[in-house]
Parts: C-alpha cells; sequence; structure tokens
C-alpha cells in the first residue's frame, strides 16, 4: 500500500519541486503551493463521479465530444477555476513565473491523485509508463495554463484575452491526448510524437516564463 501511494505521488512531486526549484528569485509561500496541490487532488472525486454519471447514463456521443469535453475541458476547466479563485489575486503572485508553479501543482496534485487511484486498481508494474505519460502531460498542461494566467496578471494587454487562453489551449491539448488513446489502436508512436510536440510547446513557455 505505502509503496503503490509512494510510485504514485513519487513524479508529480519530482516535477513540482524541478518546477518550485527553478524560481531564480523570491520562492512561491510552500504553505500556499502545497494547499493548491491538494485542491488539485481532491478534485480527482468530484470529475470521477461527473464521468461516472455520464457513462452510465450514456451520454457521451462520440470519442471527439469524450476527448475534448467530458474530459479536456471538464478537468482543465477544474483547475483552471481553483487557480483563478485560489491564486489570480494572491499576494505572492507576483512575477509572471509564479502561474507555472500554482498551475503546476493544481496540475499536479490532480495527477498525483489520479495515478495513486490507477495504480491500486491496475498494479504497481504501470507506474513508470504513467509517470513518463499521464502524470507528464498534466505537468505540461499546467506550465501552459500558468503561462498564460501570469501574462493575464502582468501584460500590458487586457487581461481576458490570456485568461481566456490559459483555458482554452490546455483543454485543446488535453483533448488531443486523450482522442490518440482512445481511437488509434496501435497508440504508442502517435503518443510519443504528440508527447514530444507537448514538451517543446511547455519548454518554451517555460523559458518565456523566466526571462519574463
Amino acid at each position: 500500500m505505502l509503496a503503490t501511494i509512494a510510485a504514485g505521488l513519487a513524479p508529480g512531486l519530482a516535477l513540482l519541486c524541478y518546477l518550485y526549484l527553478k524560481d531564480r528569485y523570491d520562492q512561491e509561500p510552500l504553505s500556499v503551493v502545497a494547499k493548491v496541490f491538494f485542491s488539485g487532488a481532491l478534485l480527482v472525486f468530484p470529475i470521477m463521479f461527473i464521468h461516472y454519471v455520464l457513462d452510465t447514463e450514456d451520454l457521451i456521443p462520440s470519442s471527439i465530444i469524450e476527448s475534448f469535453i467530458t474530459v479536456g475541458l471538464l478537468e482543465e476547466f477544474f483547475k483552471w477555476f481553483i487557480l483563478y479563485n485560489m491564486v489570480y489575486s494572491h499576494l505572492a503572485f507576483d512575477k509572471p513565473y509564479d502561474g507555472i508553479i500554482y498551475s503546476s501543482a493544481v496540475s499536479l496534485g490532480f495527477a498525483s491523485a489520479e495515478n495513486i487511484l490507477y495504480l491500486f486498481a491496475n498494479g504497481l508494474e504501470l507506474a513508470y509508463s504513467r509517470a513518463l505519460l499521464p502524470v507528464s502531460s498534466h505537468a505540461i498542461f499546467g506550465i501552459i495554463m500558468g503561462y498564460y494566467f501570469g501574462k493575464a496578471k502582468f501584460s500590458s494587454s487586457p487581461p481576458l484575452r490570456w485568461i481566456v487562453l490559459s483555458l482554452i489551449i490546455p483543454t485543446l491539448l488535453h483533448g488531443g491526448y486523450t482522442y490518440i488513446l482512445l481511437t488509434v489502436e496501435d497508440w504508442l508512436l502517435p503518443i510519443v510524437f504528440y508527447m514530444a510536440f507537448l514538451w517543446f510547446l511547455g519548454i518554451r513557455k517555460f523559458r518565456l516564463a523566466t526571462l519574463a
């Protein structure tokens, strides 16, 4: 049991620690980062319930709807909602890179809780592949969402555009990831290329935020 929890938590915490320690200036209060992380973890339960209801009632008409709406939009909206209400106006959010820290915290909190539940249900031997795919993809969605939150708060242009992009771009990227897994029978090679594309985007946004 402890091994499964540790294996489920380790990738998300490692990625979050890396991003946290990359803050070149004043690092964010650990209490706030932890609060956001655990809030993200708690999101797993209402989202699981909504997925269960939609599946049970057969309310998902197609793979596109499932990928981009009931997975991509649903999960990214809840993460976006926590970030906007808990962090956006917080005094600790005082530079663009902080958006990446907090958004990654909520995203990796969700990914870590989801990962633990998945490993309990399906076995510890899947821990490595889960770390490489779902956990790291959530980290990238968080980096990209946080980049746009940083732009919304600190750019001289009106924030609405960046706030909207902070939800739409991660939703589309998440939906594309899910769509490959749901519709492509031999999905390994396509998902590797897609993950490479995600990492390219994530690293680019990360570098832009650290230079801001």
